[in-house]
């Protein structure tokens, strides 16, 4: 439904956790994807699922519960089977008499509610939490999808010695037959994929050694080991995958990609599969591709708002290449489609040079690069001029042709997109040069260069003001006048992030426009250095100023703006960041 339940955003706007043009935004959301205000304001990131919640509890006079900090008796999830409360995004709390309370997200889901009251043929009364919780707590309480973890049925593999039919297997690396269509084996591959989208992981790594098998998650951006399946299990495992993904699975010597279409839960997910031959077998990465995560806006992106304004004003150019440049896994992808989603209208033709396409936009033409048939960006980019496209996006610049066909087509009056592999911003100009671009061309044809990093996000629930030691400050270039003014914090640990104290990952960022001065100095053939000075003094922030922004406001901690970003002679932190 995409209706406003009750007035409970009355009370939202009343707080100031909304405002009134994010709620229409909110509410236009639910209407055009039929789906509830509430799941809007909480997956456009105005309002958490507990501001959301509180606000609906309130409203209909119901009590809110914080399910980190209840313990839930074994009798009382006992009276609820759990099929029931899976289906029904349900979950027991207590009881009294001929009444239970269980807890739900909506409070007006009266149909859920007297099928409840007829299932367990009692009074049944309400009390309310985030639908993203309950569900937490239903693998809590109730163990993870379909009543098993892929870690328990590991230690099932492990205790269990499992018979393969030889005559539908296919033999394993260690020569043992295996049958990679075996139920257990269907079962543990789901349940691998299955535990990885409700951890919130971005990779799965599938990694052979010589005596056992790791198998790590990718969880905002730390590999996080798992139990270990039997190293008998690595073919059937292989094959399984191979199967799912359309691979050879008689070829182990080369390198193979494919994709994996699955549904968990009500989420479809695409996987990109890498398969690549090691010493003791073959190595998997299954990525796991979100449509979700293409869906923030340019304001979701975490800019500072100096940052947003001047980005904003970039992609608004009707010409010239913007370039985003970061390691892999920085977010570069999220941000450049972001940055399309939010220029995306009828009047506009947009054209995409992708290797691969990760995400399908709505409304854009996507074009893949096939290396086989000679189908590169430059080949792509001189047929997509002929289209009369207004912006164009080029996956990566990565050699002479690509970046000159990239900038040919900026300078014909096309607004380019791309990305590029170098630490900070301002080498950007330097790596164009090095593939062979002349300097005058970078300098008429470049108009920003966008640095980024991803850093983990403080838990919500768990965290806590924290002030570091005056040597940590002295460290970290913080002067102790602007730390007594901080919002400092870090995550004490909980169920809801793991007992990790981060939950979720956030940019920080580092924008270079091209100025009139910053332009002359790449005409002229300076420095990465010197254009990196001048553009601080024209009011760029470093990677690590920016980081650093986030840390004094209490979004992340100064060891996660450590781990991706360091920190030079021309960082200097005042009191306004």
């Amino acid at each position: 439904m995409a209706t406003r339940m009750g007035d409970y955003t009355e009370l939202l706007l009343r707080r100031g956790v909304v405002s009134l043009d994010q709620l229409s935004e909110a509410e236009r959301m639910a209407r055009e994807n039929n789906k509830k205000v509430a799941d809007c304001l909480v997956q456009l990131q105005y309002a958490s699922g507990e501001e959301v919640m509180r606000a609906m509890a309130e409203h209909n006079k119901l009590d809110y519960i914080d399910l980190s900090e209840v313990s839930i008796p074994e009798h009382i999830i006992e009276l609820v089977p759990e099929s029931v409360a899976r289906e029904n995004g349900i979950l027991p709390m207590s009881e009294d008499d001929d009444s239970l309370v269980v807890i739900m997200s909506d409070p007006l889901d009266m149909e859920t509610i007297e099928k409840l009251r007829f299932i367990l043929n009692r009074r049944v009364d309400v009390a309310l939490a985030p639908d993203e919780s309950i569900q937490e707590a239903i693998n809590k309480y109730y163990g993870q999808v379909e009543g098993e973890s892929a870690d328990s049925m590991l230690q099932e593999f492990t205790d269990t010695a499992i018979d393969f039919t030889e005559t539908e297997g296919s033999t394993a690396e260690g020569g043992e037959i295996v049958d990679e269509n075996s139920a257990p084996i269907v079962r543990l591959v789901h349940l691998m994929i299955s535990e990885a989208v409700q951890l919130r992981a971005s990779d799965i790594h599938v990694e052979p050694f010589e005596e056992y098998i790791r198998i790590r998650y990718r969880i905002d951006g730390v590999l996080v080991e798992r139990d270990s399946p039997p190293r008998r299990l690595l073919g059937a495992i292989l094959s399984r995958i191979k199967i799912l993904s359309k691979l050879d699975i008689a070829e182990r010597r080369r390198p193979q990609d494919g994709r994996i279409k699955v549904t968990v839960g009500e989420k479809e997910l695409d996987l990109r599969v890498s398969v690549i031959p090691t010493n003791h077998g073959q190595s998997v990465v299954m990525r796991l591709l979100d449509k979700d995560n293409i869906k923030v806006g340019v304001r979701q992106l975490g800019f500072a708002e100096t940052t947003f304004k001047q980005f904003t004003q970039l992609i608004k150019r009707p010409n010239g290449i913007l370039l985003v440049t970061g390691p892999t896994g920085s977010g570069k992808t999220t941000t450049l489609y972001a940055a399309l989603n939010f220029l995306n209208r009828p009047d506009r033709k947009i054209i995409t040079a992708e290797d691969p396409v990760e995400y399908y936009l709505p409304g854009i033409n996507q074009c893949e690069t096939r290396h086989s048939i000679g189908l590169d960006f430059a080949r792509i980019i001189r047929a997509m001029l002929r289209q009369a496209p207004n912006i164009i996006l080029v996956g990566e610049m990565r050699d002479n042709e690509t970046a000159s066909m990239g900038i040919q087509a900026s300078l014909t009056g096309h607004l380019v997109f791309s990305t590029l592999h170098t630490n900070d911003a301002p080498s950007a100009i330097t790596r164009m040069t090095d593939m062979g671009v002349p300097g005058y061309l970078v300098a008429s044809s470049v108009i920003g260069i966008l640095a980024q990093r991803l850093v983990r996000v403080i838990c919500s629930r768990c965290k806590q003001k924290y002030v570091p030691s005056d040597t940590v400050l002295e460290d970290a270039g913080i002067p102790l006048e602007v730390a007594k003014n901080a919002d400092m914090a870090r995550g004490k640990g909980c169920n809801y992030c793991q007992k990790k104290g981060y939950r979720g990952r956030m940019g920080i960022y580092e924008l270079m426009a091209v100025t009139s001065k910053v332009r002359e100095m790449i005409f002229g053939g300076v420095s990465t250095a010197e254009i990196r000075k001048v553009a601080i003094s024209q009011g760029m922030d470093t990677l690590y100023v920016d980081g650093v922004r986030k840390v004094l406001n209490g979004v992340t901690t100064l060891e996660e703006v450590y781990r991706v970003a360091k920190r030079t002679e021309q960082d200097l932190i005042t009191g306004d960041q």
